[in-house]
């Protein structure tokens, strides 16, 4: 599948900041099952972006604007061409062991229920690590409400959980927190998805990876309540959502800020070969 993606953040301020510095997670890398065919990202004022990478190997790019600064928009634009790999992600760029992606973060603590949530899982008495998961996500996907309005900041897995509804994150925040819990290591993914005839979309999308020694690293979508499908486009990697932001910035100044992000999602026409 060949994925257009366009998707702009814009930010007003109702006093001018004096400047902004912006980290942006938003460019895709090539791995087995997704190939970058363009990418490009726009920033409204003149600046210069820097790429990097993290300590995740995520590709990042900073920039500082320099105001006074009324309003400020960062539009990223591109193609991606996908194959189902039945979840599995392989040819990834690898920083680290999968044992540290057992570490919890303030984000991902599991708590009495969400460590009965995985136990539940365990309703065999020979499952494999493999269907333990899956029984996991469809708990999750049936239990949980998705709330497809964005939240302006992340709320920890157990918290979210308590109440059985939330967004994309919370949904692999908790997915995360259960697996950890149960000496899987587990990661937080940040990108887009493509759902058939629903091309507008309020932000991005978020799922997890599990690591399973048999299989590497395998993709659980629970807010859609399946593996990750060539509908995905996987783009930035970390312990939680705040490791693989797509944006984070500061400013000195500048108060009344309002956010607006639009994101589409589509299936481009023409395909290309590898």
């Amino acid at each position: 599948m060949r994925i257009h993606i366009s998707h702009l953040t814009s930010y007003c301020y109702e006093t001018p900041a004096a400047s902004v510095i912006q980290m942006l997670r938003l460019t895709p890398r090539n791995h087995d099952g997704q190939y970058v065919a363009r990418w490009r990202i726009d920033v409204s004022t003149d600046c210069r972006l820097d790429q990097h990478q993290d300590a995740f190997g995520n590709i990042t790019h900073v920039f500082t604007a320099d105001g006074p600064l009324n309003e400020l928009a960062i539009a990223v634009e591109g193609e991606v061409e996908t194959r189902d790999t039945q979840g599995i992600v392989r040819g990834a760029v690898e920083r680290f062991p999968p044992s540290l992606y057992l570490r919890e973060t303030a984000l991902t603590t599991a708590d009495a229920n969400i460590a009965a949530l995985a136990a539940a899982s365990r309703d065999a008495a020979h499952t494999s690590a493999l269907d333990l998961l899956h029984r996991m996500l469809r708990r999750l996907h049936e239990e949980m409400i998705h709330e497809t309005a964005p939240r302006r900041s992340a709320l920890a897995a157990a918290e979210a959980f308590v109440g059985k509804r939330g967004t994309v994150q919370d949904f692999a925040h908790i997915f995360i927190a259960a697996a950890r819990s149960l000496g899987i290591p587990a990661r937080y993914i940040g990108g887009y998805v493509h759902h058939e005839g629903a091309s507008e979309q309020e932000s991005g999308h978020a799922w997890a990876e599990a690591f399973l020694p048999e299989l590497g690293w395998v993709a659980f979508d629970a807010a859609n309540g399946l593996c990750a499908t060539e509908a995905h486009v996987r783009v930035a990697v970390g312990l939680d959502a705040l490791s693989a932001a797509p944006l984070r910035g500061t400013r000195p100044s500048g108060a009344g800020e309002v956010i607006s992000v639009k994101v589409r999602v589509d299936q481009a026409a023409q395909q290309i070969q590898n």
